[in-house]
């Protein structure tokens, strides 16, 4: 699941405007443990299709909100000052830019995320938070 800021960062759409996608099918051809990709943009920001297991690293985008939305699973959003969001299919929720935080899928989860293309992804120190 190690991925850089960089590379999240400068990952490119994968369908431009005015093509149709599938989401479920997207998700279904996902094999791997975590894949986090960017679906199209939406002027300046993006949508991004994320289908994983497991925790993902503490951080934070420092320009960017994070508009999750959960499509299949149930996704745990840990923040920082040791509050927990759960999230069901078809919830959703905006994590504020500089709000430290992690995810974690119950089981194999499916969201939808929103977020600025270019997002600044920050990692923190995990130790330091439990």
């Amino acid at each position: 699941m190690e991925i850089s800021a960089e590379a999240y960062q400068n990952e490119p759409a994968r369908y431009p405007s005015l093509h149709v996608v599938d989401l479920k099918a997207e998700s279904a051809m996902v094999t791997e443990s975590y894949r986090n990709m960017v679906i199209n943009r939406v002027n300046d920001s993006c949508m991004r299709l994320s289908v994983f297991e497991g925790d993902y690293r503490w951080h934070y985008h420092a320009k960017s909100d994070e508009l999750f939305i959960v499509i299949e699973g149930l996704l745990a959003i840990d923040l920082e000052d040791g509050r927990e969001l759960r999230l069901g299919p078809w919830q959703s929720v905006t994590i504020p830019a500089k709000t430290v935080h992690r995810t974690r899928a119950i089981g194999r989860t499916v969201n939808v995320c929103f977020e600025e293309l270019a997002a600044e992804t920050v990692f923190v120190d995990s130790e330091k938070r439990a």
